[in-house]
């Protein structure tokens, strides 16, 4: 299983570490280990998240829980790539335009 991370989510990956870091000085890594343990979880499972169906692609999505981000992905089954697309903060009401 090959993980490819758009522009947009490694960019996003890196913004929403660095405020964390920054600003939840209690648990400054837990974006970080929610983030990895959501890719070992749909690694392990492609097809375990939630369909996303706003979008015209069959993404799904898993939530980090205590976070609160939702990561955004697309399962290519024909060639065993996990895309990641997005990070979306779950408060936010709407998800995502992918």
């Amino acid at each position: 299983m090959k993980l490819r991370l758009s522009e947009e989510a490694q960019k996003q990956i890196e913004e929403i570490d660095a405020w964390w870091r920054e600003n939840r000085l209690a648990a400054p890594l837990l974006f970080r280990h929610e983030l990895r343990e959501a890719i070992l979880q749909i690694e392990a499972s492609p097809e375990s998240g939630t369909p996303y169906l706003r979008a015209e692609k069959p993404y799904r999505w898993v939530l980090l829980p205590k976070t609160r981000y939702l990561l955004y992905y697309e399962f290519e089954k024909e060639n065993g790539v996990l895309a990641v697309a997005s990070l979306w903060n779950a408060r936010r009401g709407s998800g995502p335009k992918l």
